[in-house]
């Protein structure tokens, strides 16, 4: 029964990340005993002159999209050889909500895919678009970098923390859950530089944080650093960490771990796999 099993949900756009994002996936699933949804939503072309013509008939549209999600399909079960259940859903309409649609429908596990997609289909899929997924939808979804394998596995969680409203706004239960799931070890991250976030109740929500917790047996790391993204991307660097658990609606983490800014130029991205959840 689908509902009971665990599902993942891989959206593509057919493009080199999202079908890393989907060995990732698949590879996660295997890990979890999960089944695999792939996951693609298309919309008709218009092409904007005088009078609006559509340019393909939606049939044709729904034949294509359909065709190449049975091919992926085929491919996703010669590389499992079977050992995962694979479903396909093509739907038309706008990305985050039929994504959301298809969310409440299933109840995922999580939903996976790449941080961002090809040139073209980018601003469409994966640009902007990501991040409104990751905004509006309440289910995790991994963000998965360009050519990140899953390897060993998620063995390490960093859970990035800023001790504010700890209560209201931590999911815990899902933050407990993912680090059961894959019976991995959970670090606590926070940023700060010379104090200057630290309030007079930080020490009470920490320890509220570790109460809400406790049953994970967190270990807690302050990194000193003038730029929160920054330092949490060195340490999941330095520290080997699997995955990155980020509360989107708290902080601006997100556009800083997957654009480069023109200041910073010099640090590309997070090369560690973002988990947005949120409370």
């Amino acid at each position: 029964n689908q509902s009971i099993m665990k599902t993942i949900i891989i959206p593509t756009d057919f493009s080199p990340v999202a079908t890393n994002a989907m060995h990732y996936g698949l590879e996660m699933a295997r890990s979890v005993n999960a089944s695999l949804l792939l996951f693609h939503a298309y919309q008709v072309p218009v092409s904007y002159s005088d009078v609006p013509i559509i340019l393909v008939s939606v049939d044709e549209l729904k034949k294509s999209a359909e065709e190449r999600l049975e091919t992926l399909k085929k491919e996703v079960e010669h590389i499992s050889s079977g050992s995962v259940k694979i479903y396909t859903e093509a739907v038309m309409g706008n990305f985050s909500d039929e994504l959301e649609n298809i969310c409440q429908k299933i109840n995922p596990f999580a939903v996976v895919m790449g941080s961002k997609g090809s040139a073209g289909i980018e601003r469409v899929l994966f640009g902007s678009n990501t991040l409104a997924a990751i905004k509006h939808i309440t289910w995790p979804v991994i963000a998965v970098p360009p050519e990140k394998t899953y390897g060993n596995g998620i063995q390490k969680i960093g859970f990035a923390c800023d001790f504010r409203n700890i209560v209201a706004t931590t999911p815990s239960a899902a933050i407990l859950d993912m680090a059961k799931a894959f019976n991995a070890e959970l670090h606590v991250l926070n940023v700060d530089y010379h104090d200057k976030h630290f309030k007079p109740d930080t020490p009470e929500q920490s320890v509220m944080l570790h109460t809400l917790l406790e049953s994970a047996n967190p270990e807690y790391h302050f990194i000193e650093h003038r730029d929160v993204e920054d330092g949490i991307n060195e340490f999941a660097d330095k520290n080997n960490l699997d995955l990155l658990i980020t509360i989107p609606k708290k902080h601006k983490l997100l556009e800083g771990l997957f654009h480069r800014s023109s200041t910073k130029e010099l640090i590309v991205q997070s090369h560690v796999p973002v988990m947005c959840i949120h409370e």
